[in-house]
């Protein structure tokens, strides 16, 4: 089986910025000598652009030497807690930000959908949207007319087709934006938690459309929240903590490593030591 997605060592550094705490100037006498300090400092160096710095630098690596290969047709998903850089990560694979070291071999086309709005110009229609994203992912005009109302159809936004986006709501933006990247066939599709915005019924229909896609020999990369999704379409999934990826294998034993992590540190409570709770957990 051939890799779709490899990285090796990959890493990405943000500079943090903070403002220096400054003294509080209580009477009237300071704060006079602290105005006349800066006139003093503007008038010594009108031109030459020098400035007191008021700002001190950090540095944040959102990922640290990651390393992983996904095969064509896998279902994958990536977990962790809030910061532990899963978006991140799908914003280096999907080069909408370049990684400050490291190296990634992609293998075929990308579309991503990782936050409400990505992809879409928003004085643009729906219609026009659909067609300025497949040209994006370099299909002809004639191959996005072929899956023009199958778009549509899925999205459930016909009667918006010709309003602009920046009218839709948050929820039809979501439907539209996933129903292009879903059906104009990428070798790789890329979804982050922005899913969660659309209602149950939507998630679940899109949920579905995944397992088809990735039945057809695509691969699909999944972060989200919810676990009972991420078990239900992914076979595996990568762990991710601070930037490191803790683990990566089969999705039933990654989930129990990130669901026993919570508990030990007092962020989750075991629903099954609850004694608020009853019934036999059965749905139907």
């Amino acid at each position: 089986m051939s890799v779709a997605i490899k990285v090796e060592n990959l890493s990405k550094k943000y500079i943090i910025r903070h403002e220096k705490k400054t003294a509080n100037y209580e009477t009237f006498g300071e704060t006079v000598i602290q105005g006349s300090k800066n006139i003093a400092n503007k008038a010594i160096h009108p031109f030459t652009g020098k400035k007191i710095d008021s700002q001190t630098k950090e540095e944040f690596w959102a990922l640290k030497d990651i390393n992983f290969e996904i095969n064509q047709g896998d279902k994958v998903g990536i977990i962790g807690r809030n910061g532990a850089g899963k978006s991140t990560l799908l914003k280096v694979l999907s080069r909408i930000t370049e990684p400050s070291s490291g190296k990634i071999h992609i293998n075929g086309r990308i579309a991503s959908l990782l936050e409400v709005g990505t992809g879409f110009h928003p004085e643009l229609t729906g219609r026009e949207n659909i067609y300025l994203n497949g040209a994006i992912l370099g299909m002809s005009r004639r191959e996005i007319k072929a899956k023009f109302d199958e778009i549509v159809a899925f999205s459930e936004v016909d009667k918006f087709l010709d309003t602009p986006v920046k009218r839709y709501s948050s929820g039809m933006y979501v439907r539209l934006a996933f129903s292009v990247a879903a059906h104009l066939e990428p070798e790789i599709l890329v979804v982050d938690e922005v899913l969660a915005v659309g209602d149950a019924a939507f998630q679940k229909k899109c949920l579905g459309k995944m397992d088809d896609v990735s039945k057809e020999g695509r691969t699909i990369l999944f972060v989200s929240h919810n676990m009972a999704a991420i078990e239900a379409l992914c076979e595996n999934a990568i762990l991710l903590k601070q930037g490191l990826v803790v683990k990566k294998g089969i999705t039933a034993s990654i989930l129990d490593l990130y669901m026993n992590s919570l508990s030990e540190k007092g962020v989750l409570n075991r629903l099954d030591e609850s004694i608020e709770r009853k019934g036999q957990g059965l749905i139907k």
